[in-house]
């Protein structure tokens, strides 16, 4: 018989390999709430119970070499919801919950909503059941992604519209209809950072969700900003979860592109993560 401490305590070793040992028991707790159906709670309570976890050392193999929790049982939790996650579609972060709580606060009921690089759908899926009847629509250049989109909408708020477009291309020309919202969490870390992330990050996510040319750091801002100017509404808003380090950068280059009232909002390490742009 294994119990439910084993099991914890089979993962929680695995996964120190990488991880440090905080970050290591709550991957091996995830996984057996994910996989076993038991809550931190019951395993509190009953940590002597017997349990049964399909493919426990496949996943062990896993963690050891730092694949993400949230590739292993194919979900992540994003706004007290749980989405489906796959290899080749972002993993949904908790800054981003941040974002998404700042827009529905200044959304009014009925309003239009488009998410650009919308990867699992999270910010758009969100924002469908925070803002009352919203409209709400989201475009990837990812087929992988939009297929995982289609399937979180299904379960979630079935009314989001997703098609394929590209950021960096004119995809306003294509989109008849117009939004009091636009937000985007699009690639924006530099490649040149890439050398001091971790694995779980840099071999399993996708690059084309993450990173941007060292030279051109604004490079799917810009392109989403200057979209979103023919799509917006009169006084409509535009949000980005943004790159602390080009906070400053971000502003001048949405005054640049004609957008009023530019707002930053920190993060809840204080760090500088979100920005507001509005139109006349």
């Amino acid at each position: 018989m294994t119990t439910r401490r084993q099991i914890v305590d089979m993962l929680r070793r695995a996964a120190e390999e990488c991880y440090p040992p905080q970050e290591a028991q709550q991957i091996a707790e995830i996984i057996v709430e994910k996989c076993g159906g038991v809550s931190r709670n019951q395993l509190i309570v009953e940590p002597d119970k017997e349990l049964h976890i399909e493919d426990l050392e496949r996943m062990q193999k896993d963690l050891r070499s730092w694949r993400p929790v949230q590739y292993i049982v194919g979900r992540a939790d994003f706004c007290d919801m749980e989405f489906f996650v796959k290899e080749g579609v972002l993993i949904p972060r908790p800054e981003t919950e941040e974002l998404v709580a700042w827009i529905a606060s200044e959304s009014k009921a009925q309003s239009s909503i488009l998410d650009v690089c919308t990867g699992s759908g999270c910010i758009a899926i969100s924002l469908a059941r925070a803002v009352t009847r919203s409209h709400v629509a989201a475009l990837d250049l990812s087929t992988d992604a939009l297929e995982i989109a289609r399937c979180n909408a299904k379960r979630l708020a079935p009314d989001v519209e997703f098609f394929e477009a590209d950021a960096l291309g004119d995809f306003a020309a294509n989109i008849d209809t117009r939004f009091d919202v636009i937000v985007s969490n699009p690639p924006y870390i530099p490649a040149s950072d890439r050398r001091m992330m971790r694995p779980n990050v840099t071999e399993y996510e996708p690059d084309m969700a993450l990173f941007v040319p060292d030279a051109e750091p604004l490079l799917f801002y810009r392109s989403i900003a200057r979209n979103a100017r023919k799509l917006l509404n009169d006084g409509g808003k535009l949000y980005f979860e943004i790159y602390e380090a080009y906070a400053k950068q971000m502003t001048s280059m949405l005054h640049d592109e004609g957008y009023k009232r530019v707002r930053l909002r920190n993060d809840f390490c204080d760090k500088p993560r979100m920005i507001c742009a509005e139109i006349d």
